[in-house]
């Protein structure tokens, strides 16, 4: 990144803010999903369990959209090739398009949606979120 390209310097530096927040929001979904999973089919006994159920479980398939997109700004944050403006910009609309709560649109809106309502530490991510890339709340 050089300070010649201040347009580029200033998507990537929001790029690298988003994806910081994104990762926690991310986790703090696992974890609430987790506490919902376990009242309904029980405990879950190690973190080898979870990450088993996290990839190959129904319960949990909403949150790789959320996943595959974080592996998809680590690519450009951390690429060896040059990176144009397009490829944050690009990702961060991804962001702000994925991320919207809807108790009535795709598994991963409902979902999203409902976590929302039940945690107040997501909605408050959501917020912060929602702000940063000047989307909706």
């Amino acid at each position: 990144m050089t300070s010649s390209n201040q347009p580029l310097d200033y998507a990537i530096q929001r790029l690298r803010e988003v994806r910081r927040l994104l990762l926690r929001l991310h986790k703090a979904l696992l974890d609430s999903e987790r506490v919902v999973y376990e009242q309904i089919y029980g405990q879950i006994r190690s973190s080898n369990e979870f990450l088993g159920l996290v990839i190959n479980h129904e319960w949990f398939n909403w949150l790789h959209g959320i996943s595959q997109l974080i592996v998809r700004m680590d690519e450009v944050l951390f690429s060896k090739q040059p990176v144009t403006i397009e490829q944050p910009n690009a990702l961060l609309e991804q962001a702000r398009t994925l991320l919207q709560p809807n108790n009535e649109g795709t598994p991963l809106e409902q979902r999203y949606f409902h976590a929302i309502q039940r945690d107040p530490d997501i909605a408050l991510m959501h917020v912060e979120l929602a702000q940063m890339l000047g989307a909706k709340r």
